[in-house]
């Protein structure tokens, strides 16, 4: 009952108006009240205070101490800057391992790697530029046939066709049927060159998949209490190598 009477007199109360500059002092800016005081004052000591502890930390201080974050740090104009560590984990493979576990990711790495078999059995893997990359040796038991050598002749084609990798057929063929022209060649190694990016693209996210699944099966490795040693560092093409301590289990 007390609380609400003294509430219901707060209501009739004086407005309480604190005193302003007066007119001759008005070039001195806006009058300062005990609560900007207070705030000035308590931010003039925790600056004092904290070059006191500066003071009192250069004077004790020990020219032989040693930490290991100064390994990775050096003093440039008076300001420490430190080594920036090689990345180690990716933002797609952060993201991976946070969302994911790893049936998951074995799940899409299998299904990845189903797919680039079919796409191996597709694709003859051969060079789609019409350079060929491995040499073709003939042999022959004498000097003569050496001299006397014509590659078209031997490989019954047209001296036109013998630099192609490909859609090489021989003179029978083509008193028989008629040879795909220039522009149905540029089609077919338009569409062999997409061919081939997908693979290389789902070669590369195969190998992602399987890093990211051996950075996961590492760190639930890592919850065991076993004593270990860590034997390499992680990187981002490859996780951490840890040696645990040889336990006979039962």
């Amino acid at each position: 009952m007390s609380a609400a009477f003294r509430k219901a007199a707060k209501t009739r109360q004086r407005e309480h108006r604190e005193r302003s500059q007066p007119g001759f002092r008005k070039r001195l800016g806006l009058l300062e009240k005990k609560k900007d005081y207070k705030l000035r004052a308590n931010d003039y000591h925790k600056k004092q205070d904290f070059l006191r502890a500066l003071r009192k930390k250069a004077l004790e201080k020990n020219p032989d101490e040693f930490y290991y974050k100064m390994t990775r740090a050096k003093l440039q104009d008076g300001v420490h800057i430190f080594k920036e560590n090689k990345e180690e984990v990716t933002a797609e493979q952060l993201k991976l391992m946070r969302t994911q576990d790893i049936k998951y990711i074995e799940m899409k790495r299998v299904a990845e790697a189903k797919k680039i078999e079919r796409l191996k059995s597709e694709l003859h893997l051969l060079d789609f530029q019409g350079k060929q990359q491995k040499k073709h040796v003939f042999f022959f038991d004498t000097k003569k046939e050496v001299e006397r050598f014509d590659i078209a002749t031997h490989l019954q084609t047209a001296p036109e066709l013998v630099d192609r990798v490909y859609n090489r057929p021989r003179i029978e063929t083509l008193q028989k049927e008629r040879v795909k022209g220039e522009t149905g060649l540029k089609r077919i190694a338009k569409e062999r060159q997409k061919q081939y990016d997908c693979l290389t693209q789902r070669i590369e996210r195969e190998k992602q998949l399987f890093v990211v699944a051996q950075k996961i099966q590492t760190r639930k490795d890592l919850m065991d209490k076993t004593q270990k040693v860590k034997v390499k560092k992680e990187t981002v093409n490859s996780p951490a190598i840890y040696r645990f301590q040889t336990r006979r289990k039962r």
